[in-house]
């Protein structure tokens, strides 16, 4: 067996690749081509790729110099990254799924992936989301619809799906996505993965394809937390940036912070959890049961383990409610899509406004979203409606932080979603309850609780996820949790469809990827409002 085929792609951790390449085992050029081995059989199955970097081969021929150099600086010297289709990328297309930004291409690379790339990251692709990561069912008119691979019936959350899916089945060590009410948590929930949603202005959402100014965050997926940590610490190391004035309300503390350090140390015992009661559907059904058996497995690991679990109880914890009442979206997605369309630096055939893009006919929005894109073509931020969702905002993100103080909790804990996952050609992807931290701008790091029973379409049952919601740059504090959390609850695993050993091969150049366009739900029309 050649040095390249000696890397086990599956699960690899930074500490697995880094351990390979300075041991001798592999080289940087190997460890990429073993990946790409591992999409070209297997993501014909699941359809999480839009395309794969044309040049990753030659970053890791360059890395691979840099070794014979010595010159191996860089928390992710010679990690395959994937990204979510709506960061800009000065050298690949930036479609956000959609049919008519399918040759959009940016001038230049987001912040966030300028990091990356200076930290040594290998960017092997980018992947599929639902459209312009509008909702949760990761379907797009460019990408078509990406499956579960635990359970191809199935969706993969969303809307950074793609990523959700591709990271579970080791098609990268770490991924990237965007979450403007779901849409990190929903995925790693899905998957049986770690992320963060950090606090509003952690990380730049410069060159990020946006929806909204007030809820929109962006942040990384992975398989254990140490990768996690590692990522978050990249990408906030952007820090202040004019591009997105967010970034600078990080406190001074909160600066230049070394999140993989926090998961040092710490203990379960004396910690004060908040379970909130309104965010479970504890109704008995083959869809909620497996949820709220995780969770109730969970909340007895915690407190064997010396945890304080409260039951909180309030009617600011619905999620339905603080979605119709808070959510910004349709206020602030036309202005900001049509400042990003209108930026120069946008090269490539794209339309001019969101206005233009939804008249080509060449886009997919889901019926049960019709009235929301249709109200945001009308709709800005000078409607008086805006202004007290605003200050409506104020006053929960207050209320959230007194529950903290009255019951001096450390964290809330409670089911990123009510009920597995939704199968494909579903409505909409129901029950999730991500608009609670997307409102307030709080940081979330979610975590595998736990899966359903296996079926015939899912060998190893469906994961389901918890959210971890802490104060705003408790970070560090949250991925410490997460750790302790994960060391009396194990419960991830490899999806059975992905688990076999793929030999790498020698590639000359970097194979196309064609995404399947075909595998659209008839449910879901193309071009229609």
């Amino acid at each position: 067996m050649s040095c390249a085929n000696r890397f086990d792609v599956r699960e690899a951790t930074i500490e697995g690749v880094h351990n390979a390449l300075f041991s001798g085992i592999s080289t940087c050029r190997g460890i990429v081509e073993a990946f790409i081995a591992k999409i070209e059989v297997y993501n014909p199955a699941i359809n999480a790729i839009i395309t794969l970097n044309p040049q990753a081969l030659a970053a890791a021929d360059s890395l691979d110099q840099a070794i014979s150099t010595g010159n191996t600086t860089g928390a992710l010297f010679c990690i395959p990254v994937l990204l979510k289709d709506n960061y800009d990328t000065e050298d690949m297309k930036t479609t956000g799924g959609c049919l008519d930004l399918a040759n959009s291409q940016p001038a230049n690379d987001a912040p966030a992936v300028i990091a990356f790339k200076q930290a040594g990251a290998i960017i092997l692709g980018k992947t599929n989301l639902h459209e312009l990561a509008l909702e949760g069912l990761s379907v797009s008119s460019l990408g078509g619809q990406t499956l579960n691979p635990y359970d191809l019936s199935r969706t993969p959350g969303g809307s950074s799906g793609g990523t959700g899916a591709a990271i579970a089945a080791s098609f990268a060590v770490l991924g990237t996505g965007t979450d403007t009410v779901n849409s990190l948590r929903s995925p790693a929930s899905a998957n049986s993965l770690f992320s963060v949603r950090p606090t509003r202005g952690l990380i730049s959402r410069a060159g990020i394809i946006p929806i909204s100014y007030t809820q929109d965050a962006i942040g990384p997926i992975a398989r254990n937390l140490e990768d996690l940590a590692t990522a978050l610490t990249v990408m906030a190391s952007v820090g202040y940036d004019e591009s997105d004035n967010v970034t600078s309300l990080v406190p001074p503390g909160s600066r230049n912070v070394n999140y993989a350090a926090a998961l040092y140390g710490g203990s379960l015992h004396g910690v004060r959890f908040g379970l909130v009661e309104g965010f479970f559907n504890r109704s008995d059904s083959n869809e909620t049961t497996p949820v709220n058996e995780a969770l109730n497995a969970t909340v007895s690991a915690l407190t064997a383990a010396g945890a304080n679990v409260l039951s909180i109880s309030s009617p600011m914890f619905n999620s339905s409610n603080i979605l119709k009442n808070f959510d910004t979206q349709r206020f602030e997605y036309r202005q900001e899509m049509d400042n990003y369309l209108a930026n120069p630096s946008l090269a490539g055939s794209h339309p001019g406004t969101l206005q233009d893009l939804y008249a080509s006919g060449k886009f997919l929005v889901i019926p049960s979203q019709y009235e929301y894109v249709n109200t945001a073509l009308v709709s800005s931020t000078q409607n008086t409606t805006y202004a007290s969702r605003k200050l409506g905002i104020q006053k929960l993100t207050l209320a959230l932080q007194a529950v903290f103080a009255d019951h001096a909790l450390d964290a809330l804990i409670y089911p990123e979603q009510a009920n597995l996952v939704v199968k494909v050609g579903a409505a909409s992807q129901s029950g999730r309850n991500g608009i609670l931290a997307a409102v307030t701008g709080s940081p979330v790091v979610t975590v595998p609780a736990g899966f359903s029973p296996a079926t015939n379409t899912a060998p190893k049952g469906i994961p389901i996820g918890m959210e971890i919601l802490g104060l705003p740059w408790t970070e560090g504090k949250l991925l410490n949790l997460a750790k302790q959390v994960a060391a009396v609850r194990r419960v991830r695993r490899m999806p059975a469809l992905t688990e076999e050993v793929i030999e790498a091969v020698s590639y000359g150049t970097v194979p196309v990827i064609v995404p399947n366009s075909g595998s659209i739900p008839s449910a879901y029309p193309l071009g229609r409002l």
